[in-house]
């Protein structure tokens, strides 16, 4: 329950941590529970873990990313929780991850960033 007393909407927990296809090794495991714990805390419900291999730049070129959007449109979700913004797209491809966050933005669905020094900071830095 938020503060106000609704059920808030649910949150995609999206994990883009790991090398190999199917090893859910540490990264995978940290990020999840990360992103499981800062929703607890926040009183959020995970509506789906979203997980994809890391490597490829462009997020609509990955599976688990094309699934985030498909719960964006079809308006299941408030949100998508993140590690950190590298997890959507490299730093060597900013502008990637810019385009999804103002793809995201323009559908009214938040990008947080669960990783500690991010998540205090607020959303979608740049």
């Amino acid at each position: 329950m938020s503060p106000h007393g609704d059920t808030p909407s649910p949150v995609v927990l999206y994990v883009c941590a790991d090398r190999a296809p199917d090893a859910h090794g540490a990264a995978t495991q940290c990020a999840r529970a990360e992103g499981r714990a800062f929703a607890r805390e926040r009183g959020m419900t995970i509506a789906e873990v979203v997980t994809d291999t890391y490597g490829e730049p462009d997020p609509v070129r990955r599976s688990g990313w094309r699934r985030v959007r498909q719960l964006v449109q079809t308006g299941h979700v408030a949100a998508v929780l993140v590690r950190w913004p590298s997890a959507i797209a490299p730093e060597s491809a900013h502008d990637l991850r810019h385009r999804e966050t103002a793809w995201l933005r323009r559908r009214g669905v938040r990008v947080r960033y669960t990783w500690a020094p991010l998540s205090t900071r607020g959303d979608d830095p740049r």
